[in-house]
Order: C-alpha cells, then structure tokens, then sequence
C-alpha cells in the first residue's frame, strides 16, 4: 500500500510544480510585469482576496501530498478521489482561455497538471480495500 500512497503524493507535487511553472513562465511573457505594477493581473485587481485565493491554490496540492501519506487508507482514497476530481474540475474552468488565446507552454502544463490529477484519482480509485 505504501507504494500507492507515494506514487499520489509524487503526482500531487508535480501538479503543485506544473502550476508555479506555468505562473512563472506567464510573468515572463511581455507586459504581464507591467500590468502587476499597475495592480493588476489579466483583467483581476491584485488585493488581499486574489493573494489569499492565490494562496490557498498553491496549499492545497501540498497539503494532499502530505495527508496522501499519512492518512489512513480509506480516508485517503476517498480524499484523493474527491479533491482530484474537484481540482480537474477547477482546471476545466481555465480550459476556454487556453482556447481562445493558444500559447503552446499554456496549454502544456494545463495537460500535465489535468493528466497528473487524472492519475491521482485513478490510482486512488484503483486501490485495492
């Protein structure tokens, strides 16, 4: 079992990894510094709301990568399953503004991080009782 447990741990740092990658490769795309010295980011006010949203995006793949190793396993599963499908879903939300505006790095680490997740509830789903 423990094997399991890690391989979802491993997926949920790597979602967590693709996302600041994809964050950082979008700072340096030309203008975006200038529009986050003006207070904003494409079209979003920066304020204490987006930072603490922002913030609880990038803690919780870091939080299921350690209750994915610590948590007994029924509770794990079912864990992974529902925040897996739950963030797929949020990622599926982003899906129309990669569409409309193509950029292949993009679009690249959307998959990864939507393949990632997919793993993480199929190996979830497959765990044996």
């Amino acid at each position: 079992m423990e094997d399991v447990k890690i391989k979802i741990s491993v997926l949920w740092l790597f979602t967590e990894v693709a996302g600041l990658a994809s964050v950082l490769l979008a700072l340096v795309e030309p203008g975006v510094i200038e529009q986050i010295m003006t207070g904003e980011i494409f079209g979003m006010k920066i304020g204490p709301e987006f930072l603490l949203l922002f913030a609880i995006i990038l803690l919780v793949p870091l939080v299921m990568a350690f209750l994915s190793l610590t948590l007994k396993d029924k509770t794990n599963r079912w864990a992974n399953i529902i925040v897996g499908i739950v963030w797929v879903g949020l990622l599926l939300t982003d899906l129309p503004t990669y569409l409309a505006k193509p950029s292949a790095y993009e679009i690249l680490m959307w998959l990864s991080q939507v393949v990632a997740l997919a793993l993480i509830v199929w190996y979830a789903w497959k765990w044996t009782k």
